[in-house]
C-alpha cells in the first residue's frame, strides 16, 4: 500500500527521541486522568455528553487528520497538483456544513449512541443490523491502514521493525482508550492536532524558502508540469483529459456531493465525537467549527507536496526510486534539523494514532451497543457493557493489525480509502437523506437500499472498472463513479420499494423527519450560546464562503 524508497533514513539523535519519548508519557497521562470521569457506558462511548464545542470540534477535524490524510493529500498534491484542493474545499467543507446545520439536530436530539442507532428508530431492525455490520467491518479495515501505514514509514524513517512500530503505537492507542475511553481519545486528539501542526508549519514554511518562496514554487512547477498544474478546474471539461481523470461533472457530484456527503454525514467516527458535546447547541457547533481549519489544511499538506516535487523532481517517476508517497519523509529528512525533526517525527507518529483511535473508538461504540448489546446479550446492567466496551476495544486494536494486509494491493492510500468510503458511507448517506426528507419511506426501502447501494459501488468497481468494461482514466476518477451508482441504485430501490411497502406512523417519526421535532430537540441553549459569533448558520455559512474564496486563487 506504501511503499517508501530506501535512503529516507533520517538522522535522528538522542534528542529527537526523548521528544518522542515525553509525547507519549503525556499520552498515557491524559488517559489516566479521563479515567476518573469513567463511571457508566455513557462516559466511556460518549464521555458522557459533556465536551465543550471547542475541544470536540478539534478532536471532529484531528480525528480526520491522521496519517494517512497527510501522506496521502501530499501524494494527491505531488501526482495530480493543485486538484487535490477539490477534496477540502468542496469535498468536505459543504458536508461539515450540512453535517451541522441540517443532521446533528435529529442526531444529538434523538439522544441515539451512535449513527446505526438513528437507522433502528428511523427503519427498524433490518437497516439497523445491516448499518452496524458495515460500520464495523469498516472501521477496523480503516484502523488497520493507519496502524500499518505508520510501521512502515517508521522502518523507513528511523529503522524500527515493522512489527515494533504496530506493537507500540498499538498498545499506546489500546492503552489511553481502554483507560480512558473517548474521553481520552478526544483529549488527545486535540493534543494531537497542535503536535501536527507543529510538525507541519515549520517543514511547508522551510520548503517554500528553499525553493524560492510561493513565486519560485508556481514558477518551477509550471515549466516542469504546465499551468494547469497549479490549477484546480483547468481540463475538467466533459470529455478533456486531466491527471486527475475526473471532469467538473464527477467531481461535483462524485466527490462533492454523494462522496464528501456520505463521509462527512454518516461515517460515525467523525460523528460520535460531534454526539460527545455537552449540549445540542455544541453538537451543531462541532462540525462547523471543525471546518474553519480543515480549509487551511491544504497549505500544510498539499503544498509541501508540491514542495517536493520540485526538490525531488524524480518523485513518482520510477518504480524503483522515490514514490508520491515519500513527499512528507522526503521534506523531512532534507530540510529539518534536530529537535525539530523530533517534533515531525512526532507529529507524523500523532496522525497514525488519531486516525486509528478515532476508528476503533468508533468501532467499540457501534459493536457494543448497536450488534452486542442490541441483538446478543440483551438487558445487561450497564457495568457489564462497560466492562465489554473495554474487552471489545482490545479486540478492534488486535483486528486492525491484521486488516492492513488486505490495502497491499493498493498504490495509493488515498484511493484504498476512497474506495472504501464509496463502497460504505455513501449508500448509508442514501438511505438517511432520503429518510429524512421523505417521509413516506419505508423500513423495507431502508434495509433494501442500503444493500443495494454497497452492491452496485462493489459491482462497479470490482467489476465494470476492474475488468475494463468501462473506460476509467483513474482509481479516484472510478472511485467518484462507483459513488454516483451507489446513489443512483440505492435512490431508484429505496423509491420503489417504499411505493409498494407501508410505511411507519407518522407519530413514530417525530424528530426523525425533517419538519418535525422531538422534546430533546427544543433544548434551550446553554449560557452564552446566544452570542452572534456562535450562532450556527453564521459559522456554517461563514465556511463556506471562505472556501469559495479560497478556489480563487486556483481558478485562473
Amino acid at each position: 500500500m506504501i511503499t517508501l524508497a530506501e535512503g529516507l533514513r533520517l538522522p535522528t539523535n538522542g534528542l529527537d527521541y526523548t521528544i518522542l519519548a515525553i509525547y507519549f508519557v503525556v499520552v498515557l497521562g491524559i488517559g489516566f486522568a479521563a479515567k476518573r470521569s469513567v463511571k457508566t457506558s455513557l462516559d466511556f462511548f460518549l464521555s458522557g455528553r459533556s465536551l465543550p464545542a471547542w475541544v470536540t470540534g478539534l478532536a471532529f477535524v484531528a480525528a480526520n487528520l491522521g496519517a494517512t490524510e497527510i501522506l496521502g493529500m501530499a501524494a494527491n498534491g505531488a501526482q495530480y497538483g493543485a486538484y487535490t484542493v477539490h477534496w477540502y474545499w468542496i469535498g468536505a467543507i459543504p458536508a461539515m456544513v450540512f453535517l451541522g446545520l441540517v443532521m446533528m439536530p435529529f442526531y444529538y436530539g434523538s439522544k441515539v449512541r451512535s449513527v446505526p442507532e438513528f437507522l433502528l428508530h428511523r427503519f427498524g431492525p433490518s437497516s439497523h443490523l445491516l448499518s452496524s455490520v458495515i460500520f464495523a467491518v469498516s472501521s477496523v479495515l480503516i484502523a488497520g491502514v493507519n496502524l500499518y501505514a505508520m510501521a512502515i514509514v517508521l522502518q523507513a524513517l528511523l529503522g524500527w521493525p515493522q512489527w515494533v512500530a504496530i506493537v507500540i503505537a498499538g498498545v499506546f492507542v489500546l492503552a489511553y482508550i481502554t483507560i480512558g475511553g473517548l474521553s481520552s481519545a478526544i483529549y488527545n486528539e486535540v493534543l494531537q492536532f497542535f503536535v501536527i501542526l507543529a510538525a507541519l508549519i515549520p517543514l511547508t514554511i522551510v520548503g517554500l524558502k528553499r525553493v524560492g518562496g510561493w513565486d519560485g514554487l508556481t514558477d518551477s512547477l509550471s515549466s516542469s508540469h504546465g499551468g494547469a498544474f497549479l490549477t484546480a478546474w483547468e481540463g475538467t471539461g466533459i470529455g478533456e483529459a486531466n491527471p486527475l481523470g475526473a471532469n467538473w461533472l464527477t467531481i461535483v457530484l462524485g466527490l462533492g456531493f454523494v462522496m464528501s456527503f456520505g463521509y462527512w454525514t454518516t461515517n460515525f467516527a467523525e460523528v460520535q465525537r460531534a454526539l460527545s458535546a455537552k449540549n445540542l447547541s455544541a453538537a451543531k457547533r462541532t462540525p462547523l467549527i471543525a471546518a474553519f481549519p480543515k480549509i487551511f489544511i491544504p497549505l500544510v499538506v498539499v503544498v509541501p507536496g508540491l514542495i517536493a516535487l520540485v526538490m525531488e523532481p524524480t518523485l513518482g517517476k520510477s518504480k524503483d526510486g522515490l514514490q508520491y508517497n515519500d513527499a512528507i519523509p522526503v521534506l523531512m529528512r532534507d530540510l529539518l534539523p534536530n529537535g525539530v525533526l523530533g517534533i515531525a517525527v512526532t507529529g507524523l507518529l500523532a496522525a497514525f494514532m488519531a486516525g486509528m483511535a478515532a476508528n476503533v473508538s468508533s468501532f467499540n461504540t457501534v459493536f457494543t451497543n448497536d450488534i452486542w448489546a442490541a441483538y446478543l446479550k440483551k438487558d445487561r446492567e450497564d457495568a457489564y457493557y462497560l466492562k465489554t466496551g473495554r474487552v471489545v476495544t482490545a479486540v478492534g486494536v488486535l483486528i486492525g493489525m491484521g486488516t492492513a494486509v488486505i490495502a497491499s494491493s493498493f498504490s495509493n492510500i488515498m484511493n484504498y480509502l476512497q474506495t472504501l468510503f464509496s463502497f460504505f458511507n455513501v449508500p448509508l448517506f442514501v438511505v438517511f437523506i432520503i429518510g429524512m426528507f421523505w417521509k413516506r419511506t419505508t423500513a423495507a426501502a431502508g434495509f433494501w437500499g442500503l444493500l443495494s447501494g454497497t452492491v452496485a459501488a462493489m459491482v462497479n468497481y470490482f467489476w465494470l472498472y476492474k475488468q475494463g468494461i468501462t473506460a476509467i482514466p483513474s482509481e479516484q476518477g472510478a472511485n467518484f463513479v462507483s459513488s454516483i451508482v451507489a446513489f443512483v441504485v440505492g435512490a431508484v430501490v429505496m423509491l420503489l420499494v417504499t411505493l409498494v411497502t407501508k410505511p411507519k406512523p407518522a407519530a413514530s417519526l417525530a424528530g426523525l423527519v425533517y419538519g418535525s421535532r422531538s422534546p430533546g430537540m427544543e433544548e434551550p441553549p446553554a449560557e452564552g450560546d446566544d452570542a452572534w459569533y456562535r450562532k450556527p448558520a453564521l459559522l456554517g455559512w461563514g465556511a463556506v464562503v471562505l472556501a469559495a474564496i479560497c478556489y480563487i486563487p486556483f481558478s485562473f
